[in-house]
């Protein structure tokens, strides 16, 4: 097991992490017709969503209560009011998602009560629009704490709390984590449907933030999970969750509904993909697909291609503890050693199981540090200050990745992407791999200076 090492500097020097609110605003962009709204300054939401269109290089919907220095003394519930009467107003949400920022929880105000009270009273004017709040200081947690309770929230203020409501025996839950790619939510639902499943997914960014462009312009997300399937959750014969920040949605939704989950701590190693194929084979009672089975077979080959390129390197990782754990047994899986791990946070339970010997909590900097002497560094588009200053390659994954296209689109669960992974990371291997020249095959090269060395040693002179 991992030991947890616990950050020993006061500042955070090259920022690894991205914050709660964040997280929290990316799990809201996951539902149709919604509209993230971050209660702080403006200056929290602009910083969000430069990240996110540096991201996805598309147009995303964040707005802001604006805080100003009076509201932050006396208080900000009548912004938060004003905010989400204009924005029913204006842009006729089916959801606004309430993300909490450091400025207002360092105050301490009762949110969830402003928010009921706010509700109560304005109950006319916001029918139709659901409206549901997550406490997400930016000075605790990071982006995978955000997304966890942003889920929870929406499960809180929108599915039926019925437990003995009928069950749909094809219906299936996903809940999927954070780091999973639109490229993954969709084969997740490839998969899921080819049992003949109906599948639920919350949230749902492969269809809001895929990259098409709308016949109009819209001011809220233009896919994604419709807000009757979250008020139907509870309709649902089975949910699965993939992270292990995604255990807290799941409970609760089965402590709710009474539906039972399964916990998938990621889905890239061979062994975990096939526990989620045979668990699909369960719950639908038919055998798995003859495409499954194949890609099965095209991703041991991969295996077998790619291990070659693996065995003995040195690795170093930064990421969200989840996404730490899914690259890190993926890379021990086809031989390679982690030399440097480092996460964002050190709440998580995932942490300790992690194949190394240390998890250091902390930023790229401290990843820089332990990187000297590994072979590749993992991590955002952040990290290529370090990596070049390494003189390491570096291979791109999680967020942001503004410096490189496509990378939502990128496939790194299933057989399907684990085989993907497999050739992508291979071919960094290779491309970054020197070729001898014939200088260094000469055994008769550097003979004099060594002999010269051999001599020079106290050893050779005392003899």
């Amino acid at each position: 097991m991992a030991s947890i090492l616990q950050p020993a500097k006061a500042a955070a020097v090259n920022p690894l992490k991205s914050s709660q609110p964040l997280g929290a605003a990316f799990a809201y962009l996951g539902v149709e017709g919604a509209v993230p709204l971050f209660h702080g300054s403006q200056g929290c939401t602009s910083f969000a969503l430069v990240l996110f269109v540096r991201h996805f290089k598309e147009t995303i919907p964040l707005q802001t209560t604006a805080m100003d220095e009076i509201a932050t003394i006396l208080g900000g519930a009548d912004h938060l009011e004003e905010a989400i009467l204009n924005l029913k107003s204006r842009t006729k949400p089916k959801l606004i998602g309430v993300c909490t920022t450091a400025l207002v929880e360092t105050r301490g105000e009762d949110f969830a009560g402003d928010l009921a009270a706010i509700k109560a009273r304005r109950a006319a004017d916001l029918a139709g629009t659901e409206v549901v709040l997550a406490q997400t200081p930016d000075f605790d947690g990071a982006i995978e704490e955000g997304w966890a309770k942003a889920v929870t929230a929406m499960i809180d203020g929108i599915a039926d709390r019925a437990p003995g409501r009928r069950r749909e025996p094809d219906r299936v839950n996903i809940l999927p984590g954070w780091h999973l790619t639109v490229a993954d939510i969709e084969h997740l639902r490839a998969m899921v449907e080819a049992f003949g499943l109906d599948p639920v997914i919350l949230p749902d960014v492969s269809g809001s933030l895929d990259g098409t462009v709308p016949e109009r312009w819209v001011p809220t997300t233009y896919g994604g999970t419709p807000i009757d399937d979250i008020r139907t959750l509870g309709d649902a014969r089975h949910t699965i969750a993939i992270g292990e920040h995604m255990r807290a949605p799941a409970s609760r939704l089965a402590e709710l509904t009474g539906v039972d989950y399964s916990l998938f701590r990621d889905l890239t190693g061979l062994k975990a993909v096939d526990r989620f194929v045979m668990l699909l084979s369960e719950l639908s009672g038919r055998p798995v697909p003859a495409g499954i089975r194949r890609r099965r077979a095209q991703a041991q080959d991969a295996l077998l291609d790619g291990h070659f390129h693996f065995g003995g390197k040195r690795i170093a990782i930064a990421a969200e503890p989840d996404h730490l754990y899914a690259l890190a047994n993926f890379f021990t899986g086809l031989g390679a050693d982690i030399h440097a791990a480092v996460t964002t946070t050190g709440h998580s339970k995932i942490l300790e199981p992690i194949p190394c010997d240390s998890v250091q909590v902390g930023d790229l900097g401290d990843l820089e540090r332990l990187a000297d002497g590994a072979d590749l560094i993992v991590t955002h588009s952040h990290g290529r200050q370090a990596a070049e200053r390494l003189g390491l390659p570096l291979m791109r994954v999680g967020f942001p990745v503004f410096d490189r296209l496509g990378s939502q689109h990128l496939l790194s669960v299933g057989y399907q992407g684990l085989r993907d992974l497999i050739f992508r990371t291979a071919n960094i291997f290779q491309e970054a791999r020197r070729e001898p020249v014939p200088a260094d095959l000469d055994p008769f090269r550097n003979r004099e200076h060594d002999d010269h060395d051999r001599r020079s040693t106290p050893a050779a002179r005392e003899h």
